[in-house]
């Protein structure tokens, strides 16, 4: 008679962490998240050189107007591009209001940029955290640094050469609006990763994604959906 082997503890729990919701990413280790972007590596890589720019568990799909805080590649483009130096803005009005106030309100309109290849992965790939902010504000509360410490460190000991820090809202609020928040969110991470965590800014770029892609789709007001995701783009 064979049996089954059981399978061990640690994968199972692992397993399970990934099944839930965009919030319980937060207590993923440093293990599980460098092996969570050594998996995004290789299907951005995938993506990358099928012609029909996917494969299992990510699409790449190309966005018109986004916000982007880094130099956006020709649509045709792989998504292992070098990114520009993080934190470089694309309008005035965004490198003025992640520079010098991330509180400043989000009243101005970014001017046109060009279109960016953005990777949209599978739930079970993803890598979100549930970063609180104050209301109509991209300024990292003081007790969220520590979730970041966990980020900081597991870039640390990755071999990603090239992260991008993807911010996205719920629906609640106007398009425009939503497009601002999620730019200026993702440049104070960046900023965080940088200042106070020594990441090298070559390493990193900001993009907003707004409300385009709910993490939680059949309810897109949901708080997991106001997040910050951490793709390995190469």
């Amino acid at each position: 008679m064979r049996f089954t082997p059981l399978v061990s503890l640690s994968t199972l729990l692992c397993a399970m962490s990934l099944a839930l919701p965009a919030a319980a990413q937060n207590d993923l280790s440093v293990d599980d998240l460098v092996g969570l972007w050594n998996k995004q590596k290789q299907v951005f890589h995938e993506a990358g050189t099928n012609p029909l720019g996917k494969t299992r568990g990510l699409e790449l799909v190309t966005i018109d107007d986004p916000a982007t805080a880094a130099a956006a590649p020709d649509a045709g483009a792989s998504v292992s591009m070098a990114p520009a130096t993080a934190g470089t803005a694309t309008t005035e009005t965004a490198a003025a209001s992640t520079a010098t106030d991330p509180n400043r309100p989000l009243t101005a309109a970014p001017e046109t940029v060009q279109p960016v290849v953005f990777g949209q992965l599978a739930p079970e790939l993803q890598v979100n955290l549930q970063i609180n902010f104050g209301f109509d504000s991209a300024a990292l509360a003081e007790d969220e640094k520590p979730k970041m410490q966990k980020i900081c460190e597991a870039m640390k000991k990755s071999d990603v050469q090239v992260f991008r820090i993807v911010g996205h809202t719920d629906t609640a609020g106007s398009d425009e609006y939503n497009e601002r928040l999620s730019i200026l969110r993702a440049n104070e991470v960046v900023r965080f990763l940088t200042e106070e965590c020594g990441i090298d800014a070559a390493r990193l770029e900001a993009l907003g994604m707004g409300e385009r892609f709910p993490f939680n789709t059949e309810n897109t007001r949901a708080d997991e959906n106001r997040r910050v995701e951490f793709q390995a783009i190469s």
